[in-house]
């Protein structure tokens, strides 16, 4: 391997890589070793005498893995988190979340004639005003309350 130096740097030069990476073909080491300049070393590398070595990457499998369990709901733990709450789910996206369910749910109840124009007003109000936590918080306030209109009249 000692007379091939020469001909391992020209093939990583014309690689553009490292001298590791140059592998010459065990049954034509004669045709490598007469070859003594550039072009010489060009001509082998197109007949395949003269090969490089492929890089080795870093494996993504683990990395899609990953991924798809998160896509489940999975590794989303205290742990893993950096960040603010806030920074994960912004504030205003939490809200909107929120009201949207909290308003469908009421708007359900009065079309169904559950709740009296008033009554529903109220309700609307203080979701609006950010007194309930949940739709179930809305459920609980209702029965506490008793502001479900049985007999269906407004």
């Amino acid at each position: 391997m000692k007379q091939l130096k020469i001909q391992k740097r020209l093939a990583a030069t014309h690689f553009k890589g490292s001298k590791k990476r140059v592998r010459f073909d065990p049954d034509r080491l004669e045709d490598v070793k007469e070859a003594i300049t550039k072009y010489d070393v060009k001509a082998l590398i197109k007949d395949g005498a003269i090969t490089e070595v492929k890089k080795k990457g870093v494996s993504r499998g683990r990395a899609r893995k990953r991924q798809e369990q998160k896509r489940k709901g999975r590794q989303k733990g205290q742990g893993l988190r950096k960040g603010k709450k806030t920074a994960r789910l912004p504030k205003k996206q939490a809200w909107m979340q929120k009201i949207r369910v909290i308003r469908k749910f009421l708007k359900e109840l009065k079309e169904k004639d559950l709740l009296t124009k008033q009554v529903f007003r109220d309700l609307y109000r203080k979701a609006k005003g950010g007194f309930f936590r949940s739709k179930r918080h809305v459920k609980i306030y209702i029965t506490e309350k008793k502001l479900v209109n049985k007999d269906g009249n407004r």
